[in-house]
C-alpha cells in the first residue's frame, strides 16, 4: 500500500527518470539506474521551474556578488545550482595569454555573446616556477581573474590539472619537476604524486579561503582534476588504472562543494563526471559512464591552434553551431568554446613549435575583436536554445525520423509546452519535411530550432548576422634602427667541460631557448682536401628543434625540425683552415613538449658531430670535448631592456645583418584605441620585446604548404605601450629590419548577406508566460543588421547588391539579377549611423515592378566604419 506522501514522492522520482536522456549517436533512450541524482539531492526547487529563463544574451541571473549558494550537484539531466537545472554556454579564456587591463573587455564580450560560464586552465609552471617560490601577480592573478568573472555574472569551471597540455609550454607542468629524482609524471609514483597532491591543495585552498566555490557565494561551479588521460593511461597500464583512482580520490576530499570532472576519461571513477572533446560531441560522446551523469563537452574546438609551419586553420561558424544545437538537442547540459578567446603565448609560454599567436580563429581573435559571423552566429544560437531552456530541462524527449538525412528531436509537457530541433544531415542537398502538418526547409547540413515546436526561430546554416573582416592598418614611420651583433661563443669563452655532448633541455633548464656548444680541432696540411673546389661538410644529426653553426665564427647555415618531426640533420660545407678551428653550435628549443606518455624521457639537442670530406677521412668530433653555455650574452645584459642596451655598442644597421644580432629602434604610440602589432617583414626567427617585456618568438622563414609564413604579424597590447617605445628585437638569422612596421588592427569592416526565405533575427524573438512572443514593433522580415564596433559610425557603403549577388565580405560581386537602386537605399538606411536595419523587401528595392521574379533575392552590404 502507498500512502499519499509517498505517492507523490514516487511520482516525482519516477518525472525525473522519464525527463532525463543520454546522448546516443541516434536518439536512443536513457536506461535508468539507480536514483539519478548525485550526492546533496537536487531537484528542480520544488516547483518545477528552472533557472534564468530566455534572457537576450543568456546570461546567468542572480546578480553580481553572488550567484549560487549550497552544493552544487547533479542528475542525469544537468548540474544543478541553487537547487534547479540549468543549461550552460562556457567559453575557454586563460588569464595568462592576456594582459590583466584586457580581462574586462573580454569577459564582457563573452558575457555578451551568450556565455553564462567562463572555462580556465591554472597553470601550475608560471605560478611555481621556483620549487616553493610562488607567484600569483599581474597576469598570473588567478583569483582576480575568478573574481572578474563572477562580477560579470557569470560561472567559472577551474581545470586544475596540474597537466593541462592546452599547447602551454610543458604542458603546465614546472621544469623543477621533472629533476626530481625517481619522477615519472601522470602515473602511480610517489614522487610524482607527492608534489602533485602539494600544488592541488595549495590551489584549492587559494580558492577556498577566497570563498570563490559556488556553496561559498563564488563563480567556481565546476572543477577538473588530470585532461584527456584515456591514451595516456595505456601507455602506464596498470600504474595508470591505479592513477585514475587516485587522483578522483584526491580530488573529492578536497570537499569543494561542486562537482569534480575528467575530459576524455571514459572510466572517471564516481563521483567525477566523465565529459567529451571533439568538434561533434552531440554523435561521437559514448555517453556518461553512469545514469545519474549529466551530458557535458569540455572542448568544442572553434578552429585548431596552430605550430610554425602551418596553414591557416578554420572552423566555418555553422559547423559549430550545428554541433552546439545537435548536443542540446540530444540532452546536453554544457558546451564549452575551445578557444572563446586564445590570446597571445607571450614570451617563451608555447609549447614545442606552436605559434606566439594562440586560437586566432576564436569568436574572439587574438586581438579580443569580435570575429564575426562566429561571435554574432553563436550569440543568436544561444538565444535560440535560451528560448526552449525550460522545456529542454523539464520536458518528455522524444524523436521521429522524417526521411532517409532528416529528423527531429523534441522536448514536450503534453498540452502545454513543446521545442523541437529538425536535422537535415545530408551534407549537400536541401531538404522539405513534413512534421505535425507543417513544411520546413532545411539548408544541407542544417539544424532548424523551434521553441513551440512550430516557429522556425534560428537554422545553424543561415547566417542573419553581421560578417566583418580584419584590417591591419599601417601605423608607424620607417624606423631608424641600430645593430649589435651577438658574440659568437669559442673555445677561448666557453673551455670544454664535458667530454661529450650535454643534452639540451637539461641544460637550458627552461629558462631560456638558447645553448651554445663549442669544441675545436687542429687540422694540418694533409687533413685539408688539396682542391680549392672541395671544402670539409659538417654533419650534426639533432634531437631537435634548431641550430646554427658558426665555423671560426663564420655563420654557415641553420637548421631545424618541426612539430611533427622535431629531429633533423644539419649539414653545410665549411671553410677550414690549418691550425686551430673553432666550432660553435647555438642549439636552440622552441618550447618544451606538451604531451603524451614519458613526457620526463622527452630529450633534445645535438647526437653527434662529424666532417666530412677531409684528406685523412670522416672525423667524429662527438667526444672531443666540449664546452657548453646556457643562454646569450644579450639575455643575461638584459639588452632588450633601455638600461641593458647601454652595456653593449650599437651602429646604424644598413642591410642584411649577420646571424645572431640584436636591432634595437623606437616608435610612438599609435593614436586611437584600436590594437596593436608588429608586422615582421624581412626577418627571420627570433625574438621580439617592447619596452623590455616579450611579446613571443617570431617565426617569418618557417613557410607553411601555401608558401607563406604562419604568423606574420604578433601582438603588442595596448596596456605594453607608452607614448615613446623601446623594441628591440634578437634575429637569429642573416636579415634587414627596414620593412618592419606597426600596425594597428580593427574590424571595421562589416557586412551582412541575408537571403529571402531566412528566419527573422532571433533577437525579436521572447518567451513569456511559457508563450512564444515577439519583441514589441519588432519586424520578423528578413533583414540585413549592421553595427559598427567601439562607438563608430557607418562613414561608407562600400557594396550593396540586392537581387543575386556572390561572394562574401570582402569579394562581393553582383550577379545578372541586380536592383540599380541598391546602394541608394543602404545608404539612406545607415550612413552616419552606429548601427541599422535594412529589410529584404522587394519594394523597397524595385520601384518599378521585379525585372526577376523567379529569383529569391538576397542582399548583401559592405560597409566601412570610422569616427
Amino acid at each position: 500500500m502507498v500512502v499519499p506522501s509517498q505517492r507523490v514522492l514516487l511520482i516525482s522520482f519516477l518525472l525525473l527518470l522519464v525527463s532525463t536522456t543520454l546522448i546516443h549517436a541516434k536518439g536512443d533512450k536513457p536506461k535508468p539506474e539507480g536514483g539519478g541524482v548525485a550526492a546533496g539531492d537536487g531537484g528542480d526547487g520544488g516547483d518545477g521551474e528552472v533557472a534564468g529563463d530566455a534572457t537576450d544574451d543568456g546570461a546567468v541571473q542572480g546578480g553580481k556578488k553572488q550567484l549560487a549558494h549550497g552544493p552544487v550537484t547533479y542528475d542525469a539531466r544537468s548540474l544543478i545550482i541553487n537547487g534547479k537545472h540549468e543549461l550552460l554556454f562556457s567559453g575557454s579564456i586563460h588569464y595568462p595569454r592576456s594582459p590583466v587591463e584586457m580581462w574586462p573587455d573580454i569577459l564582457k564580450k563573452a558575457k555578451q555573446g551568450g556565455l553564462n560560464v567562463i572555462q580556465t586552465y591554472v597553470f601550475w609552471n608560471i605560478h611555481e616556477p621556483v620549487q616553493g617560490k610562488w607567484e600569483f601577480e599581474g597576469n598570473y592573478d588567478l583569483v582576480k581573474f575568478i573574481r572578474l568573472i563572477q562580477e560579470n555574472g557569470m560561472y567559472a569551471t577551474l581545470r586544475v590539472g596540474p597537466f593541462i597540455q592546452a599547447e602551454w609550454n610543458h604542458g603546465g607542468l614546472p621544469y623543477w619537476l621533472r629533476e626530481v629524482p625517481g619522477i615519472t609524471f601522470r602515473s602511480d609514483n610517489e614522487p610524482y604524486k607527492k608534489h602533485m597532491e602539494q600544488y592541488v591543495n595549495k590551489i584549492m585552498k587559494m580558492m577556498k579561503d577566497e570563498k570563490l566555490f559556488a556553496p561559498q557565494g563564488g563563480p567556481i561551479i565546476l572543477a577538473q582534476i588530470e585532461n584527456e588521460y584515456n591514451q595516456i593511461q595505456l601507455a602506464y597500464r596498470e600504474l595508470g588504472d591505479t592513477y585514475v583512482q587516485w587522483a578522483a580520490k584526491l580530488a573529492v576530499g578536497q570537499n569543494i562543494g561542486v562537482p569534480w570532472i575528467m575530459c576524455k576519461q571514459k572510466d572517471a571513477p564516481d563521483p567525477v563526471i566523465n565529459t567529451c572533446n571533439g568538434r561533434h560531441c552531440g554523435d561521437t560522446f559514448s555517453g556518461p559512464n553512469k545514469p545519474n551523469k549529466p551530458a557535458l563537452w569540455t572542448e568544442n574546438w572553434t578552429a585548431q591552434y596552430r605550430v610554425f609551419g602551418d596553414p591557416p586553420s578554420q572552423r566555418a561558424a555553422e559547423d559549430i553551431a550545428f554541433s552546439v544545437a545537435r548536443f542540446f538537442s540530444k540532452g546536453g547540459a554544457l558546451t564549452n568554446y575551445y578557444m572563446y578567446h586564445g590570446g597571445t603565448n607571450f614570451g617563451r609560454t608555447s609549447a614545442v613549435f606552436t605559434t606566439t599567436r594562440y586560437y586566432d580563429e576564436a569568436p574572439l581573435d587574438e586581438y579580443a575583436l569580435q570575429r564575426d559571423p562566429k561571435w554574432s552566429h553563436l550569440k543568436d544560437l544561444h538565444k535560440a536554445i535560451n528560448l526552449c531552456k525550460k522545456t529542454l530541462l523539464t520536458g518528455t524527449p522524444g524523436d521521429q525520423r522524417l526521411g532517409e538525412e532528416t529528423e527531429v528531436r523534441f522536448y514536450e509537457k503534453p498540452g502545454t509546452e513543446c521545442a523541437a530541433f529538425i536535422a537535415n544531415n545530408h551534407s549537400t542537398m536541401e531538404a522539405t519535411v513534413n512534421w505535425r502538418g507543417q513544411k520546413f526547409l532545411l539548408p544541407p547540413a542544417s539544424i532548424s530550432i523551434l521553441p513551440d515546436c512550430k516557429t522556425v526561430v534560428f537554422n545553424t546554416q543561415q547566417i542573419v548576422s553581421q560578417h566583418n573582416s580584419r584590417n591591419f592598418v599601417t601605423a608607424s614611420k620607417k624606423m631608424n634602427w641600430e645593430m649589435s651583433p651577438e658574440p659568437v661563443a669559442t673555445v677561448a669563452q666557453i673551455p670544454s667541460n664535458s667530454r661529450e655532448m650535454q643534452e639540451l633541455y637539461g641544460l637550458l633548464k627552461d629558462t631560456t631557448d638558447y645553448a651554445w656548444y663549442t669544441t675545436s680541432i687542429d687540422l694540418s696540411p694533409y687533413d685539408l682536401p688539396m682542391k680549392e673546389t672541395i671544402r670539409p661538410v659538417v654533419r650534426i644529426p639533432s634531437l631537435g628543434h634548431a641550430m646554427a653553426v658558426f665555423v671560426n665564427d663564420e655563420y654557415i647555415g641553420s637548421q631545424h625540425g618541426s612539430h611533427a618531426e622535431k629531429g633533423f640533420v644539419f649539414e653545410a660545407p665549411a671553410k677550414m683552415k690549418l691550425g686551430a678551428n673553432h666550432i660553435s653550435l647555438l642549439c636552440m628549443v622552441v618550447g618544451l613538449p606538451d604531451s603524451g606518455a614519458y613526457m620526463e624521457h622527452r630529450y633534445a639537442g645535438p647526437r653527434s658531430v662529424t666532417i666530412l670530406g677531409l684528406n685523412t677521412g670522416t672525423i667524429d668530433l662527438s667526444a672531443n670535448g666540449w664546452g657548453h653555455r646556457a643562454g646569450l650574452n644579450g639575455e643575461k645584459l638584459e639588452v632588450y631592456t633601455e638600461k641593458g642596451a647601454q652595456k653593449v655598442k650599437w651602429t646604424k644597421a644598413t642591410g642584411k645583418g649577420r646571424a645572431l644580432t640584436w636591432y634595437k629602434t623606437s616608435f610612438d604610440a599609435p593614436s586611437g584605441r584600436d590594437p596593436c602589432a608588429i608586422r615582421m617583414n624581412g626577418m627571420g626567427k627570433g625574438m621580439v620585446w617592447v619596452n623590455g617585456i616579450s611579446i613571443g618568438r617570431h617565426w617569418m622563414s618557417f613557410l607553411s604548404p601555401l608558401g607563406q609564413p604562419t604568423q606574420t604579424e604578433y601582438h603588442i597590447p595596448r596596456a605594453f605601450i607608452k607614448p615613446k617605445n623601446f623594441l628591440v628585437v634578437l634575429e637569429e638569422e642573416p636579415a634587414d629590419p627596414k620593412d618592419i612596421e606597426i600596425v594597428t588592427v580593427n574590424r571595421d569592416t562589416i557586412c551582412s548577406l541575408i537571403k529571402q526565405d531566412y528566419p527573422g533575427h532571433v533577437k525579436y524573438w521572447d518567451r513569456k508566460g511559457g508563450k512564444l512572443t515577439t519583441a514589441p514593433g519588432k519586424s520578423l522580415q528578413p533583414s540585413a543588421l549592421l553595427n559598427c564596433p567601439n562607438y563608430k559610425k557607418i562613414s561608407a557603403i562600400e557594396f550593396a547588391g540586392y537581387g543575386n549577388p556572390d561572394g562574401f565580405c570582402g569579394t562581393f560581386k553582383l550577379g545578372q539579377c541586380n536592383a540599380p537602386e541598391a546602394k541608394k537605399v543602404v545608404e539612406d538606411h545607415c550612413l552616419g549611423k552606429i548601427s541599422c536595419t535594412v529589410p529584404n523587401d522587394p519594394s523597397l528595392f524595385f520601384k518599378s515592378g521585379d525585372p526577376c521574379p523567379g529569383i529569391k533575392k538576397t542582399l548583401a552590404i559592405q560597409a566601412a566604419c570610422s569616427f
